[in-house]
């Protein structure tokens, strides 16, 4: 008698979790109706306590979480990061020429030694939508959050977006702690 009321027990956590699950999606499909992106939905869903701090110290290195593991980027791919970090509503590659002075500043503050011809030649070719460096940038940018977090995780750090729409980096910002350290 025991092992049935088991069985039935299961059975109804099955059911349960069943239904859950379908309103889940429905509840998902209303918020992809008003606009929202998977990757808004699935920042929202991992909230503030599942997704470590990012902290940005006075000298621009970055740390994670209360560990302080160190987020490793060289100059110009954490200028980029740093860039688009500033702009939460995202950034279309098509108009990234109209943020190639932003991202020299930026870049300079990573370069203590000044910009060179070839540091500005490397920031002409980031910000040019018809080269691939952008990519290339941002596929750096998450090896380096997908060295240190879970994918599902990490997939709040770095930049994406669809093709032809605004590229974003999904992290809430109030999570992002700047010049401490």
């Amino acid at each position: 008698m025991k092992h049935m009321k088991d069985t039935d027990n299961q059975d109804l956590k099955q059911f349960h979790c069943s239904l859950l699950i379908k309103d889940m999606r429905e509840k998902v499909q209303m918020l992809k109706n008003y606009g929202m992106s998977e990757m808004e939905i699935i920042s929202c869903l991992f909230n503030d306590q599942s997704l470590p701090l990012l902290t940005i110290s006075k000298n621009y290195r970055m740390f994670l979480g209360t560990n302080g593991v160190e987020v490793k980027m060289e100059p110009l791919v954490k200028a980029v990061y740093l860039l688009f970090l500033n702009h939460p509503e995202g950034i279309l590659f098509k108009c990234l020429p109209d943020y190639r002075e932003e991202l020299a500043i930026i870049y300079a503050k990573l370069r203590p030694w000044g910009l060179s011809n070839r540091a500005l030649r490397s920031i002409e070719d980031v910000t040019n939508p018809l080269l691939n460096s952008i990519n290339e940038k941002c596929a750096r940018i998450r090896k380096a959050f997908l060295d240190i977090l879970d994918e599902h995780v990490a997939e709040q750090y770095y930049i994406q977006g669809e093709r032809g729409e605004a590229k974003k980096i999904s992290l809430p910002r109030d999570l992002v702690v700047w010049g401490v350290m």
